[in-house]
């Protein structure tokens, strides 16, 4: 039986994203934690900063917390703000920028197991 978990914003870390800079992960809740099916993070995307085209093999599911940035899902593009939600089906090509002045966030959850971030060239 999964026990339940309650952690506190002050213990995320946050890290810098190798695929791009300008890009904060932290991890909210995940096997680590002992979530049994699903990881939930948290992404900053700093003003100005780019995410390139890239896919993963796994669906993501988002939500934005704050800031209004573009995102690019398949051949389209959507400006996102606070309050919207997103799919990105797995294996489909993504990308992000941020041309505003503030940072975006948002949160993003994903099935346990390998989110490697494959890029385009």
């Amino acid at each position: 039986m999964t026990e339940p978990v309650v952690r506190s914003g002050d213990d995320v870390e946050y890290e810098p994203v190798d695929a791009a800079d300008g890009l904060e992960k932290g991890v909210l809740i995940d096997e680590n934690h002992g979530a049994p099916n699903f990881a939930i993070r948290r992404f900053v995307l700093e003003a100005g900063a780019e995410v390139p085209e890239h896919t993963n093999e796994v669906e993501h599911e988002q939500y934005v917390l704050e800031g209004t940035y573009v995102v690019g899902i398949g051949d389209e593009e959507f400006e996102v703000e606070a309050g919207d939600s997103l799919l990105i089906p797995a294996s489909t090509v993504h990308w992000y920028r941020n041309e505003g002045d503030e940072p975006g966030a948002f949160l993003c959850a994903v099935p346990n197991g390998d989110d490697e971030i494959e890029l385009l060239e």
